[in-house]
């Protein structure tokens, strides 16, 4: 069974990167497309960015274009998700997601079939 383990969170003041990370369990040859999510108190999973398995082509949600960049060790079975510049509204569960694709990249939940437990990452002001 696929395991995606994130860590890196954690917390910081603003102004503050971070950089998480998402290893895949066990390891694998296989690149699939994969994602990374955040949900915060009260609010539904937001859309960070995804990266293609196959291309690593990216795409990022609307507001996440700036101080987000997604990028992959596909040799390591690892993605990860560098954030800059960080704010109090980025307080969140960050959640890495995998898909059972090569190719494409995905915004919806309903795209991905696997998910890590989540990592918190809290921001003070």
């Amino acid at each position: 069974q696929v395991q995606l383990i994130e860590s890196g969170g954690g917390l910081v003041q603003a102004g503050d990167s971070l950089r998480l990370t998402c290893v895949r369990s066990p390891p694998s040859f296989e690149r699939r497309s994969m994602g990374w999510f955040r949900q915060a108190p009260g609010k539904e999973r937001e859309f960070i960015a995804s990266i293609s398995g196959r291309s690593g082509a990216t795409k990022y949600g609307d507001s996440m274009k700036n101080r987000f960049t997604i990028s992959a060790d596909f040799d390591k079975n690892t993605i990860y998700l560098d954030i800059t510049n960080l704010e109090p509204e980025d307080t969140a569960v960050y959640y890495c997601a995998g898909t059972i694709f090569e190719m494409g990249v995905f915004i919806s939940t309903h795209n991905y079939d696997y998910w890590g437990q989540g990592t918190q990452v809290t921001v003070s002001s």
